[in-house]
């Protein structure tokens, strides 16, 4: 808990000094009549998104499951981003449309604002992007440093080009570079539309490798084979899976150690956090393909009805009648 109030603190302190860094480049761009500056100042506001979304991921992790969200409050994230790829593909538009306008008529441009405003840009990203090292063993957080860091990189764009009007009063910079810029940002709010429909539509989240994880589980002791696997995400930062494991005849302590095992290592090594496993004490028999493994249909469940009766919830009567009608 205390990691996830460190990193949600580190995050916080990013997005206000990204706000500062935000409001800085929008006024140097409305004063110094800068279009790259202004598109600098648009592609520091994909990274307020992402830092937003990244400290909301966190602060959503801590708040308690209800009756209503089972799983939590993880999906809201994927409205915020859908808002925020809106918003970016607007800015892309608007910023491509001044661009080739300028580049017809250029307007006058305040050099030395722009490298100031600039610079401050990088001082304070810089900043942020070694506040949020430390913090860099979570995933969310290492997206969002790579954001931070293309901010710095656009912003030493836009310091050669206050450089390059100052020295020489070559206008047409200021508007190619605001494309440049505007390429930049167009393809990160593809890659967040790109992940929003995956999240959408459940898919196997890119950093998980499935057939690693198929392998990890049939590799487990007393596991004969294994089906139905699926994995997905429940938000950017929130993974989970079900599958069935076939275990053989076994004591019902052995099979719930080997759901503990599977349930930890699958954390550790693939960040799975939350896990759903049916245990099959017998050989699956028929094929019905269904996801990513075989679902196989009919089953005896000869390991549930033992855990239920020992649980009081079958009475030994009923149970044995279930055993001989199967």
């Amino acid at each position: 808990m205390d990691q996830v109030r460190s990193r949600g603190s580190a995050l916080k302190l990013a997005l206000v000094l990204t706000c500062v860094v935000l409001a800085i480049e929008l006024a140097g761009g409305l004063i110094s009549h800068s279009l790259a500056l202004l598109s600098d100042a648009g592609h520091v506001l994909t990274d307020v998104f992402a830092l937003g979304l990244a400290w909301f991921a966190v602060a959503q992790a801590s708040r308690p499951a209800d009756a209503r969200r089972s799983y939590g409050y993880h999906r809201v994230s994927i409205l915020a981003a859908l808002v925020n790829s809106v918003t970016l593909i607007v800015i892309v538009i608007a910023i491509a449309y001044e661009a080739v306008r300028r580049l017809a008529h250029p307007e006058p441009v305040q050099g030395g604002v722009v490298i100031v405003a600039a610079l401050a840009g990088i001082a304070i990203n810089t900043f942020v992007a070694f506040g949020l090292r430390g913090q860099s063993h979570s995933l969310n957080v290492r997206a969002a440093m790579l954001h931070v860091a293309g901010d710095i990189g656009a912003s030493v764009g836009v310091v050669v080009a206050g450089v390059v009007i100052l020295l020489t009063g070559w206008l047409y910079i200021d508007p190619l570079l605001s494309l440049g810029i505007a390429v930049l940002i167009a393809f990160g709010a593809w890659r967040i539309v790109r992940e929003t429909v995956n999240l959408l539509m459940e898919g196997t989240p890119a950093e998980i490798d499935l057939a690693a994880v198929a392998g990890e589980i049939t590799a487990t002791e007393l596991v004969t084979s294994m089906h139905d696997l699926h994995v997905w995400a429940l938000s950017s930062d929130e993974v989970a899976l079900s599958c069935h494991v076939v275990v053989g005849d076994c004591p019902l302590g052995d099979a719930e150690h080997v759901v503990r095992a599977l349930e930890s290592r699958l954390c550790s090594k693939f960040a799975i956090g939350h896990t759903t496993i049916q245990v099959e004490s017998c050989h699956p028999c028929g094929e019905i393909h269904h996801g990513a493994g075989d679902h196989n249909h009919p089953h005896e469940h000869r390991l549930f009805v033992s855990a239920a009766v020992a649980l009081g919830a079958i009475p030994p009567r009923a149970a044995g009648s279930s055993a001989q009608r199967r």
